[in-house]
């Protein structure tokens, strides 16, 4: 698959830069327009490729013999809005050469969910446009306006065609301009030794450039290609934090945007309730319809206390009390919402009744993620882990944030995150495994499984220090720890699949954030061997890029991991993943793969 992008359009292409199968196609605003996008080159053949950020460079030839008749140079740009060719043919023989080319084009005027395989929603489609039921319109048109092309060209004669491809839409977003690439990588001063890192951080910073979204408030990540080009609550709020110190522009924008998109009201259809953070929002026809309940969606239980940990993340970094002033209405709120929804105890819990959203509500959102030891599925309302530790830290930030400003709740809020870590661990924690629990069931039972969910309760602080080096321990055990990250379920589970979504699989940015729990507990050493191992992952692929998840199989010298079939790459917080890495190993120094030229100020961990 390749993905071009840029802000709200882009495209999914084969390998030989057409869109034909599957999910490829032409997209803009949750909407396939073109489901098919395939040119006719006659007898040339594909001998040279590069796609990079919102472009794809191509050289076809058309051969006899030993020898190029015609040489073919494409280019093609993605723009806001528009697709841009541009194809140079050049006759390389003695002879003239006349050359037909053609474009063949399908509109579809799909929702996404409708090329995820979700839904059906039948349409009347004139042409190349589209009039939806709620009354909006969309439409493709070509300048200039044809698909065939004839071209006679005399020995060594150049000739050049240029087309336009223009998605229009009602639904374009104004806000500030994105940053040029240039100017996105001067912000990050990261001058890894290593050449191989170096293109590694280069292909980060890159694919960080190219998933950014304009929106009212500023620049906003997409969480990644093909199928998460729209803002997602939790993913950009983890991406936030990771790039800080240099990303606190793109954190401050992410910030605004989610306090703008606040929950305001109670509706069950969207898990929407006063004071929750935005879990996604969606602008395809069936989520403006209300056929599927996500523009915009509230369906996670994390996001909330996220915003808390990241707007201090922020303020440590930059010191913007305006921005602290300026949100704390909207903290407040989120503050409010986690307090009012934790139990008798003080957990957190989700549990959803309605159709159509997401059952399971933390990161490991599938509905088969969350079991106990012999395979049973837990029944809600459920009560994670690690949410359990995001809410500690939102405690804790808030406690920070009414020091800040001289009010006496910061005792408060500060009494109030003990309590919970007293509780969690007493709830929690499981002797015989020398882990904590993925989770508490209705019942109050513990999830008794091996899960990599610990390594994020070490980032968040909430892990007695008495037990810390226990848990490391397990989490580098052989069920637990892959050789190319952790696994989301351990391999001795009975739910143990190597290739499922996050039961047994390994996500990078989940091993990320052990790396930086590592780090904050002070096993220096083992920070930095999960930090070289990222990168090491990254190296591992062809384009330099960690992938959404890989297999949870174990590492095998010499060999790649092997790759869950329809990760998304690139992904925002795994490109932030680097970033963040590579900020702890030199922060702890003793990698000599990941040395860097200076000093880097690493962002420090909140205090436990």
């Amino acid at each position: 698959m390749l993905g071009l992008k840029e802000d709200d359009t882009y495209a999914v292409l084969s390998a030989q830069g057409m869109a034909e199968n599957d999910q490829e196609g032409i997209y803009r605003h949750d909407t396939r327009f073109l489901s098919r996008y395939r040119w006719h080159f006659g007898p040339f053949e594909l001998l040279m490729q590069r796609a990079w950020g919102n472009r794809l460079i191509q050289h076809w030839s058309w051969r006899q013999g030993p020898s190029q008749l015609v040489g073919l140079r494409r280019e093609l740009r993605v723009e806001r809005g528009r697709i841009l060719e541009t194809l140079s043919f050049e006759n390389t023989s003695l002879e003239p050469h006349a050359i037909q080319v053609g474009l063949e084009l399908q509109a579809e005027f799909a929702d996404l969910f409708e090329v995820s395989g979700w839904h059906h929603h039948p349409r009347d489609i004139k042409g190349l446009h589209y009039r939806a039921q709620d009354g909006l319109e969309f439409s493709v048109e070509l300048h200039p306006p044809l698909n065939r092309w004839e071209f006679n060209l005399a020995p060594h004669e150049e000739q050049v065609l240029h087309l336009e491809v223009l998605l229009k839409s009602p639904l374009t977003l104004e806000g500030p301009p994105l940053p040029s690439l240039e100017r996105w990588r001067d912000q990050f001063p990261l001058r890894p030794r290593h050449p191989e890192v170096a293109a590694v951080i280069e292909q980060a910073l890159e694919d960080l450039r190219t998933l950014l979204l304009i929106t009212p408030q500023g620049p906003y990540p997409a969480a990644g290609l093909p199928r998460f080009i729209a803002p997602f609550g939790r993913d950009g709020l983890i991406t936030a934090y990771m790039i800080l110190p240099w990303g606190a522009d793109l954190a401050r924008s992410i910030l605004l945007y989610l306090a703008a998109h606040q929950g305001q009201q109670y509706d069950p259809y969207r898990d929407e309730e006063p004071g929750k953070i935005l879990h996604e929002y969606r602008v395809g026809e069936l989520s403006r319809l209300g056929k599927v309940p996500f523009g915009p969606y509230y369906g996670s239980v994390d996001a909330t206390p996220l915003f808390l940990i990241v707007l201090e993340a922020y303020w440590q970094t930059t010191k913007d009390s305006d921005l602290l002033r300026q949100l704390q209405p909207h903290w407040e709120a989120a503050l409010s919402w986690i307090h009012q929804h934790a139990d008798s105890e003080g957990l957190l819990r989700f549990h959803r009744d309605q159709p159509g959203g997401l059952s399971v509500q933390s990161w490991k959102d599938s509905a088969d993620s969350m079991s106990h030891r012999d395979g049973r599925l837990a029944s809600p309302p459920l009560a994670v882990s690690e949410v359990q530790g995001y809410v500690y830290a939102a405690y804790r930030a808030a406690s920070t944030f009414y020091q800040a400003l001289k009010d006496p709740r910061a005792q408060l809020w500060a009494e109030q995150a003990q309590r919970l870590q007293t509780v969690f661990h007493q709830r929690f924690w499981l002797p015989e495994l020398q882990t904590y629990g993925l989770a508490l069931d209705a019942d109050q039972h513990p999830l008794e499984v091996l899960s990599s969910d610990p390594g994020q309760l070490l980032w968040t602080g909430i892990v007695p220090s008495s037990v810390a080096p226990q848990l490391v321990a397990t989490l580098f055990s052989e069920p637990l720890w892959s050789g190319w990250g952790l696994r989301t379920l351990g391999s001795c589970e009975v739910r143990y699949n190597p290739l499922s979504y996050h039961n047994g699989s390994v996500w990078p940015h989940d091993t990320a954030l052990f790396a930086g729990g590592l780090a904050r507990y002070g096993f220096r050493r083992e920070a930095v061997r999960v930090a070289e191992t990222l990168f090491e992952l990254a190296l591992s692929q062809p384009d330099l890029r960690l992938p959404e998840l890989v297999g949870g199989y174990s590492r095998h010298p010499g060999e790649p991991p092997i790759p869950y079939p329809d990760a998304c790459r690139p992904q925002a917080w795994d490109a932030a993943s680097l970033i963040y890495t590579l900020q702890l190993a030199a922060k702890l120094g003793s990698s000599e793969l990941l040395a860097v030229e200076s000093s880097i100020p690493a962002q420090e961990e909140p205090n436990m």
